[in-house]
């Protein structure tokens, strides 16, 4: 008989948490993962499109032991593209090309179902709302307590460690960061996917592929005068559109960032992007069915990532703007590399185990929190460390290079020894 193996307890099912759970599991821990919605995502959700990098798409690959059905569920994006467009000529010139980008895209739901059915049954408990935990005074384990929402039962879940994956409102965080505030970007996006399943023929499909001559082979950027919009195709026969928008904050109830939009507020916004974009595209975002918003926030890079046998990873541990398309990348390698130093130094050295983890992190995320706060300022024109705002219709071949999101720290990724 084997020796018992420790237990994590991750609060958080989204992307995060199940790369987390998948990583533990292969460094010979138990999982439990807490997660507040009654079951997975079903039906067609919105969501939205991500990109993920060559280092996460092995991680993942190797967690789900079918590099193919990874591959078959996402679309390549080997070129990063950015262009300028004149809104009063309705035209757009090519400003950066770089045909080395290497990503693939993939929508949430897709990525979340693949993770989630690679796990061993019964490691998500759904249904139950994080409340509380505490650490044990000898700080050998950590004590949650949830609530079932079904029977509004209270029922606490034991583990060696507790892994925070609930989000940039993580609440676990503010347990040891309670003056901890998140930034507003200065500006949201909107966000939508168009299925065009049966109107591949169409006009408007037509039209955006002459527009966009490598959609499903590329992540297009459009710059126009204080703003920029994104465009990739995904599986299935969707594309995926945000476009950012500056402004005050929006004032928002509960503990979502994302808005649902009124028809008021959805009209407005195909009057203004008629204005603003070439046809092709504002026809793209007036097709759409229930576009969002998101309110855009990051922080400042945080003094640590644990205390005593509690670690943040994720969105928990990096709020971040979406520009250097870091986000989902950042989650899944904190947990491939949260995994590997639980392997390497075992329980009895868990302390030593997750002082390696911030050491090896904490580096690479908060230069790439930055640049992508950079990155996003820069595209939308606002000002850069008290220098003139870029303009995309004047700037010069070299200033638009800082453009590419081959720019962003360790965008090779940084080389560790868990050969991801």
């Amino acid at each position: 008989m084997g020796a018992k193996k420790p237990v994590a307890v991750v609060v958080g099912g989204s992307i995060a948490g199940l790369s987390c759970a998948h990583a533990l599991i292969s460094a010979g821990w138990r999982a439990t993962v807490i997660e507040k919605c009654a079951g997975p995502p079903s039906g067609s959700p919105t969501g939205a499109g991500l990109g993920l990098d060559p280092q996460s798409l092995r991680l993942v690959s190797r967690w789900t032991s079918d590099p193919n059905f990874l591959h078959a569920a996402t679309v390549p994006l080997s070129i990063d593209i950015n262009r300028v467009t004149d809104s009063k000529r309705k035209v757009s010139r090519t400003l950066t090309r770089d045909e080395g980008f290497n990503f693939r895209a993939a929508h949430w739901a897709d990525l979340h179902s693949i993770l989630l059915q690679a796990l061993p049954p019964g490691t998500v408990v759904w249904g139950h709302q994080f409340l509380s935990f505490d650490v044990s005074n000898d700080k050998s384990f950590v004590v949650t307590k949830s609530r079932v929402l079904l029977t509004d039962e209270v029922v606490e879940i034991a583990g060696d460690l507790l892994v925070a994956a609930d989000g940039c409102l993580s609440s676990i965080r503010r347990h040891f960061l309670p003056d901890f505030k998140l930034r507003y970007s200065g500006y949201t996006a909107w966000r939508g996917i168009l299925d065009f399943t049966g109107k591949e023929s169409s006009d408007i499909i037509l039209g955006v592929r002459r527009a966009y001559p490598e959609l499903g082979d590329c992540l297009y950027f459009d710059l126009a005068t204080g703003t920029h919009s994104v465009l990739y195709e995904l599986k299935c026969k969707r594309l995926n559109w945000l476009w950012y928008v500056n402004g005050p904050e929006p004032e928002h109830k509960g503990s979502s960032v994302t808005i649902k939009a009124s028809n008021d507020m959805i009209q407005k916004m195909h009057e203004e992007a008629e204005k603003v974009w070439v046809p092709e595209l504002s026809r793209i975002m007036k097709e759409t069915e229930e576009p969002f918003v998101n309110i855009i926030y990051d922080s400042d890079p945080l003094p640590r990532l644990y205390w005593d046998n509690v670690v943040l990873i994720g969105d928990a541990a990096h709020p971040t703007t979406p520009h250097g398309l870091r986000s989902t990348n950042m989650s899944i390698q904190d947990a491939g590399i949260l995994g590997y130093c639980l392997e390497k130094w075992g329980l009895e050295h868990l302390s030593m185990a997750l002082e390696e983890f911030q050491t090896t992190r904490l580096p690479v995320v908060s230069k790439q929190v930055l640049h992508s706060r950079k990155l996003g300022r820069l595209k939308q024109g606002l000002v850069v460390d008290g220098q003139e705002t870029f303009d995309p219709m004047t700037a010069t071949p070299e200033d638009c290079l800082q453009l590419q999101q081959r720019r962003v720290p360790y965008f090779e990724g940084k080389p560790c020894t868990i050969s991801c």
